[in-house]
């Protein structure tokens, strides 16, 4: 162990630690739950204090010291010393904690790298030199908005267009194969197998523009509003030249906040985020479920999916393959839905000029993030891109469904076609033969009617 001293005085760190005095406190107030703030933020945390370096030197404050803390704010970009970062999840509201371990990190690296001893603050010291014309009230929202917004972009994003495609790409493949579409899960009129997946694309297009919007949502930063959104302790052209540098390194267009008291005090565009993240975790237990449910079987079930087998289903029924990846999916969405529910509820913590569950609404947004993003690209490669189609049980349940009386209206009328209807159903008949033996058409303007693939585009 080797003393370190803060503002509250003396305290032993272990010797290898980059952190300091002030992070061991707080590793010995919250040994919590032993979940650390996600890397994504801590590499986020990193690149804020590389652009509030590089705009700090431009304004001359830093002079000769400018070098070495770019350097070691690019090895944080870079995701090195992340096991220097031990304070839990839970900790303090406004992430103090975590603002400071990334403060003293800094300083210590830079004394080891120039054969200075660890807690000297020489030459750079925490508060004034890595914190210089932040606080930790403006820098961890900043944060916040950084590592979620670079996580829908680079994480997230990608991994919806890569399920976009699949489902498209079988969207496509079977525009020809008819069904029958089902409502309130009884058979309803016929559909392609192609027009029911393009409805499953088209959502998951849908969640990419959502994934877009939230990332607009969280452009704007809260940088420059330092204690209490008044900016005070801040040059005047520090916001501005730390959110260029920003918007350069991401690709993301970063503003400054329109009213920095509403951008430190509330966290309302976070809760807009998550209502993004639970459309979208909605939209893939919708397509999961239903994926198994056409999967289901395979001889007692719907059967018209045949679905990959990717394990053994059953460690006592032997041959038994389970839809596992819609069961993955579906968890990981339920899981969000959790998280998201607390996010709204922490967004409405918020007292006066500081919303103090900052930490937990990185934690849950960045988690809920990773999974979705790994999930959609699982479930895309390992369920949809191997998916088969069963023509035999979909041409089945065709022939047998009475809800293509359906086309009868304009020619017998309603009352008369579902008379049809539930005399098939009553007589164990198909539609057809009740037609003929009732003589309420003749065999050739019928066969045209109950053409299946014509009721797919009727327009046409």
């Amino acid at each position: 162990m080797r003393i370190e001293k803060d503002s509250m005085g003396t305290m032993a760190v272990p010797d290898t630690a980059l952190y300091g005095a002030s992070t061991q406190r707080a590793v010995l107030n919250f040994p919590i739950s032993g979940y650390r703030m996600p890397p994504g933020f801590i590499k986020s945390l990193g690149l804020l204090k590389y652009a509030c370096a590089c705009a700090n030197e431009e304004l001359g404050k830093l002079g000769d010291k400018a070098d070495i803390l770019k350097k070691v704010c690019l090895e944080l970009i870079d995701g090195q010393h992340l096991e220097h970062f031990p304070i839990d999840v839970f900790q303090t509201g406004s992430c103090t904690s975590t603002n400071t371990n990334a403060n003293e990190v800094i300083a210590n690296r830079a004394s080891q790298l120039l054969g200075k001893p660890m807690g000297s603050k020489d030459p750079l010291h925490p508060n004034d030199h890595c914190n210089m014309g932040q606080s930790s009230n403006d820098t961890m929202p900043t944060t916040l908005h950084i590592s979620v917004a670079c996580a829908l972009k680079n994480e997230l994003t990608p991994s919806l267009q890569h399920l976009y495609e699949k489902l498209d790409k079988k969207a496509k493949e079977w525009d020809e194969i008819v069904k029958i579409g089902r409502t309130h899960l009884m058979d309803a009129t016929p559909l392609t197998l192609g027009q029911e997946f393009s409805g499953y694309a088209a959502q998951v297009k849908k969640a990419i523009g959502r994934t877009e919007r939230a990332i607009r949502t969280l452009s704007e930063l809260a940088i420059g509003g330092t204690a209490v959104g008044t900016g005070i302790n801040c040059h005047r052209d520090f916001p501005k030249k730390v959110i260029r540098i920003l918007s350069e390194k991401t690709g993301i267009a970063f503003s400054e906040a329109e009213n920095h008291f509403e951008a430190q005090g509330a966290r309302d565009d976070c809760i807009e985020v998550a209502g993004c993240l639970n459309a979208i975790a909605a939209g893939f237990t919708k397509i999961a479920n239903d994926i198994r449910l056409l999967g289901s079987g395979p001889r007692s079930g719907l059967g018209e999916l045949i679905l990959p087998a990717t394990q053994p289903g059953s460690s006592i029924m032997p041959g038994k393959v389970n839809p596992v990846m819609s069961e993955m999916l579906i968890q990981s969405s339920i899981y969000t839905h959790g998280l998201m529910n607390m996010v709204v509820i922490c967004g409405r913590d918020g007292h006066f000029e500081l919303n103090v569950t900052i930490p937990l609404i990185a934690y849950a947004l960045l988690e809920s993030i990773k999974c979705l993003s790994n999930g959609a690209r699982i479930f895309a490669d390992r369920c949809v891109a191997e998916i088969q189609p069963n023509i035999e049980k979909i041409t089945e349940h065709m022939n047998r469904s009475l809800m293509l009386g359906t086309a009868l209206n304009p020619y017998i009328g309603y009352d008369k076609a579902s008379h049809v209807a539930k005399t098939a159903f009553e007589q164990n008949k198909t539609l057809k033969e009740v037609v003929l033996e009732e003589h309420l058409m003749d065999p050739s303007t019928l066969d045209k009617a109950l053409n299946p693939s014509s009721m797919t585009h009727p327009g046409e």
